[in-house]
């Protein structure tokens, strides 16, 4: 299946980029983060008080937003598909003194929660990897309790139109309706992005039974670093969107 080479070909990239990305994004672990050149959670505030919650993070990659959520009183429970970045996270949870239960598997593979036993599912940046986010969605409103949220950002589908070749930033290199997968090469390592239109994430929202209550396109935040992925069209076109959509029905 498309989907499962996709997830195969992501993870096998996801390991072998691990250490890289880890060293140059030096994550915080204090607050959880939405995307590149945007606010935190510290300044966002759309998770409220995690205390003595079930808080489970999907991509948690090297496990940054969990802990932050564990330091604050959370039980946190991450998962990702690549092996390497949940070693990061072991290492990162042991230097933090910080209890986070990893788990290595598919973002829609939680046969291993009990229905409605979760408080909050929270991801960032990982939905861009997964090509059939229905599953997913499926998957968390199983095991979120009546009304609690899933809160999520990934790369606005707006941005995915311009890359950074050529002389104007703001040239439109992909058409917004294209469905097919984007090939990502950073430092060597190819990934795939799968493109959803913002009609594809609501609509497979609220066929799953959530209420989207909260949507947000988030201008970078003025003169902080840049990452190295920045390109000047984000200036003028979101690069994040962030969602957050509550469990409805049963």
């Amino acid at each position: 299946m498309a989907n499962d080479r996709g997830a195969a070909d992501n993870s096998s990239a996801w390991d072998r980029y691990a250490a890289a990305y880890q060293t140059r994004a030096q994550l915080s672990t204090s607050t959880a983060h939405y995307g590149p050149e945007i606010a935190t959670e510290a300044g966002l505030r759309l998770l409220g008080d995690l205390k003595g919650k079930r808080v489970l993070e999907l991509g948690c990659g090297g496990g940054q937003c969990s802990i932050a959520f564990a330091k604050q009183g959370a039980t946190a429970i991450g998962v990702d598909f690549s092996a390497q970045q949940l070693a990061f996270a072991r290492r990162l949870c042991e230097r933090e003194d910080v209890k986070v239960e990893l788990r290595l598997g598919d973002l829609a593979d939680l046969a291993f929660l009990r229905a409605d036993s979760i408080d909050l599912v929270f991801s960032s940046y990982a939905f861009g990897f997964v090509e059939d986010l229905n599953r997913v969605f499926r998957q968390v409103h199983r095991v979120l309790k009546p009304s609690a949220p899933l809160v999520f950002s990934l790369p606005h589908p707006a941005s995915e139109m311009f890359d950074g070749d050529g002389d104007d930033p703001l040239s439109v290199r992909r058409s917004y309706f294209d469905k097919t997968p984007v090939p990502h090469d950073v430092g060597g390592v190819v990934f795939t992005d799968y493109h959803h239109t913002f009609a594809d994430i609501y609509m497979g929202l609220a066929r799953s039974s959530y209420r989207v209550d909260l949507v947000m396109e988030p201008e970078p935040v003025s003169g902080g670093r840049r990452s190295a992925e920045w390109r000047d069209a984000f200036l003028y076109v979101p690069r994040t969107l962030i969602v957050r959509a509550r469990k409805e029905g049963n």
